[in-house]
């Protein structure tokens, strides 16, 4: 700042007063220091101006992968309106271990960001005390409580393995098998399936489970093979818990010479872009990522324009099952 000031014919506390408010400087003054720190390539120290004025511009964001298009596209439609509002978004990645997002809450509360975006609803106690003591607006996603530590935005896990068992039952599926990654909300949605379909008459649920991480398409070839070579599954439903499992499940499916749906029907989650094009296209769980992403952006931003505080917020943006020739 003061080598900019020098370039500019003024003082390193004018340097100071045009970028915290520039209104305060003349626009003559203004361009000069423009153009020395144009020439300098120098950026201002962020976390200090954050210090002076209680706000960073800064949204951090905490999500399992970064790969996975389920929580890059919510990412897209969040990032899009935190930008338009002058926000700069800071994500990291943290799989689903508690540790790591214990570790990485606190690496980003110590940027000073103005909010946060959580995935997902449970974390740990020392998570949760973190951020109810730094006072910054939370919006967790991709679930739903009545508790939520600030505000969420999301859907009933629970409720999309209910629908999805009352619909295999109504398409007159007598046997059914799940195939499930090892995460929280995975299971919950697993677990509510097979309640649901037992309540309804239905027959003992074969299972594949694999541990927490990266569903692949590889993963449900070898789940079908499994159910069909080592349980003995057959005529009836697999209920995935993503569509990368799904699109495995119909690869090994018509890779093995099987009808589908009529000797294996396959019911997926996420409703991926490739969904409606796999053969047969997959029947799925629709979650509109974009609109979820839209909605955690706007409930911030009411979060940061509250003069007061306000009541904790669930919204709920549903889901919809979306039938197609796999099911």
């Amino acid at each position: 700042m003061t080598t900019v000031g020098r370039m500019a014919g003024v003082s390193q506390v004018t340097v100071s007063r045009a970028l915290s408010d520039p209104s305060k400087v003349s626009p003559e003054t203004l361009r000069r220091i423009r153009e020395a720190i144009e020439l300098t390539g120098f950026v201002p120290n962020a976390l200090a101006g954050a210090l002076a004025s209680r706000k960073s511009n800064l949204i951090t964001a905490l999500v399992p992968s970064i790969t996975n298009i389920v929580y890059s596209s919510l990412l897209h439609g969040f990032s899009d309106i935190m930008r338009d509002k002058g926000y700069q978004i800071m994500v990291s990645e943290v799989g689903f271990d508690p540790a790591r997002e214990q570790e990485t809450v606190a690496a980003h509360l110590a940027r000073r960001p103005d909010g946060i975006l959580l995935t997902g609803i449970h974390h740990s106690a020392e998570v949760r005390r973190m951020l109810i003591g730094a006072g910054v607006p939370v919006v967790e996603v991709w679930d739903i409580t009545e508790t939520p530590i600030d505000c969420c935005v999301g859907f009933s896990h629970t409720e999309t393995g209910i629908a999805a068992a009352e619909f295999v039952v109504a398409a007159g599926y007598r046997n059914a098998a799940t195939v499930t990654a090892g995460d929280a909300r995975a299971r919950r949605r697993r677990d509510a399936f097979i309640d649901r379909y037992a309540t309804l008459g239905g027959s003992p649920v074969a299972r594949i489970d694999f541990p927490a991480g990266t569903a692949t398409l590889g993963q449900g070839r070898e789940a079908l093979s499994a159910l069909i070579d080592d349980q003995g599954f057959w005529q009836g439903v697999v209920f995935c818990s993503s569509d990368q499992f799904a699109h495995g499940v119909l690869t090994e499916a018509v890779a093995r010479g099987l009808s589908v749906p009529d000797q294996i029907a396959v019911v997926g989650f996420g409703d991926q872009d490739f969904s409606a094009h796999t053969f047969p296209p997959l029947t799925t769980i629709r979650v509109d990522r974009d609109a979820l992403g839209k909605a955690a952006a706007n409930a911030l931003l009411r979060r940061f324009s509250a003069e007061m505080p306000q009541p904790t917020e669930t919204i709920d943006v549903g889901f919809q099952l979306i039938r197609r020739a796999s099911a």
